[in-house]
């Protein structure tokens, strides 16, 4: 398969300069049909016998392994620290870095979140079948797979889920700027869902891998939040997600403080961090880094172990002021590509290794993170919420509580 770099813009902000933060998509490579990343251990299955659904491409098998079980914090508790960290695209191409982070989790006794583009499930030769918002038939501006291209993903898909991560949707055709996802409107978007379910829904028929096992996960109740394209888009998007019941989005852009819904979703958007040895803050993403740094894919090989550093450091920053700080979850946004030599995927791997293993740490995906949320007093997120970037109750976390109605544990 041909790869492609989608490199797209996505308006940014920036607290103490002007910045254009962008966050950029890419297409899987040539694909390859070797098992997983090197020493990789194969998923254990869910217990429950599967019930296909449709033509057998996903299959209800019982809740979903490795899930946290969330629980209200009691009165003057300090909050989890969450960190969740989140890859658009979620294909696997013969890099193999989605095997490899399946490891990383797996390692770190972590959990994330996957955003599938729904064209990576499509083959090229039915690419009629997707009818992108106000583009012709079959346009897509990161092409579409080949079977085994899809044979790999699936194969991705179907163990990621099984360790308890979660599938949600980076959409289909990855348009952005004038045709974008900023002139769509909520039937646009809800169109643009649809497709995207159905790709999932339909793999099997669609690539002829009638043979494989189905996905383990029944994609009407496991696509429960996306990551537009390009974070373009997100006004009608998330007014068509409150109505399909989408839980939560992450294509805003935020300051390191607690979340809040909007229409209904929570807000979970990517977040501004600091950017070592320069005088602005760039947004929690790889393509940001790299936009901000050599503003191309293929930079000064010389430049490569510096600029990763910068990224690590950077999250490791954003990480520490806000465990030490307001406990904010902090936001991370990935791709599956070897930008300037790969060096991003080791910062976000030494970031991984660094954070996770700390105390009252939890690494976990959108889904569990929303879960928890969705499990507290809303007056304790509101008051949370009172903490700027940084900033920890001054008196203590049980003084700061004061005023708030007691929980149960």
């Amino acid at each position: 398969m041909k790869a492609a770099v989608a490199q797209r813009a996505a308006v940014g902000a920036v607290a103490t300069a002007l910045l254009a933060g962008l966050a950029g998509c890419s297409l899987p490579g040539d694909r390859s049909a070797q098992e997983g990343a090197p020493g990789a251990k194969k998923a254990p299955l869910p217990k429950a016998a599967p019930q296909l659904i449709g033509d057998g491409s996903t299959a209800y098998t019982g809740a979903q392994p490795n899930q946290l079980k969330p629980r209200k914090l009691k009165a003057g508790q300090k909050p989890p620290q969450f960190v969740v960290f989140s890859w658009d695209g979620a294909g696997e191409d013969s890099q193999k870095l989605f095997s490899h982070f399946r490891s990383v989790a797996r390692k770190y006794d972590m959990t994330m979140t996957y955003f599938l583009s729904g064209v990576y499930l499509l083959p090229e030769e039915k690419a009629s079948l997707y009818l992108p918002p106000q583009h012709s038939a079959g346009r897509s501006d990161i092409g579409f797979n080949d079977v085994q291209g899809i044979r790999d993903t699936v194969r991705e898909l179907r163990a990621a889920w099984q360790e308890g991560n979660e599938v949600g949707t980076h959409f289909n055709g990855h348009f952005c700027g004038p045709e974008g996802g900023d002139s769509w409107s909520v039937e646009d978007w809800k169109s643009e869902i649809s497709q995207a379910k159905s790709f999932v829904k339909n793999w099997r028929t669609n690539s002829g891998l009638a043979d494989e096992k189905p996905l383990p996960f029944d994609y009407d109740k496991e696509l429960i939040g996306a990551r537009t394209p390009c974070l373009e888009g997100r006004k009608n998007f998330v007014k068509a997600a409150g109505e399909l019941g989408f839980r939560y989005d992450t294509s805003g852009i935020n300051d390191q403080i607690w979340p809040e819904k909007e229409g209904g979703v929570w807000d979970l958007g990517l977040q501004m961090v600091p950017f070592p040895g320069r005088g602005f803050e760039t947004l929690s993403m790889d393509y940001n880094f790299m936009v901000n740094q050599s503003g191309t894919v293929k930079g000064d090989p010389a430049q490569h172990d510096y600029w990763g550093r910068q990224m690590r450091d950077g999250l490791i920053q954003a990480f520490d002021r806000a465990y030490d700080g307001n406990r904010a979850p902090l936001i991370i946004g990935n791709h599956f590509e070897s930008w300037n030599g790969g060096t991003y995927m080791r910062a976000v791997e030494d970031t991984i290794a660094t954070v996770c293993v700390k105390k009252d740490v939890k690494c976990v995906s959108f889904r569990q993170l929303v879960d928890w949320l969705d499990a507290q007093d809303p007056k304790v997120l509101a008051k949370l919420r009172t903490l700027k970037v940084g900033e920890a109750p001054a008196a203590g976390w049980p003084a700061f509580q004061r005023g708030v109605p007691a929980l149960a544990s």
